[in-house]
């Protein structure tokens, strides 16, 4: 996997969550058709751009994602 990959993945991540007011781990993975580790290097690469609000979900099990 290369950066353009990782960076094309980050912009499905965040047109995601653009359509939603927050999303869980599982709804992006869902929505987004990532990986594991496809939506971890998206997260990774729009947390380290400020773009992304992370919280804890309800049960402590989830994050929640939302754009910052």
């Amino acid at each position: 996997m290369n950066i353009d990959t990782i960076g094309y993945n980050a912009g499905l991540v965040w047109n995601a969550l653009n359509e939603a007011d927050a999303l869980g781990l599982r709804q992006i993975k869902k929505i987004t058709k990532l990986k594991d580790k496809e939506l971890y290097l998206a997260l990774g690469w729009l947390a380290r751009e400020n773009k992304i609000a992370i919280a804890e979900g309800e049960d402590a099990k989830d994050l929640i994602i939302s754009l910052a």
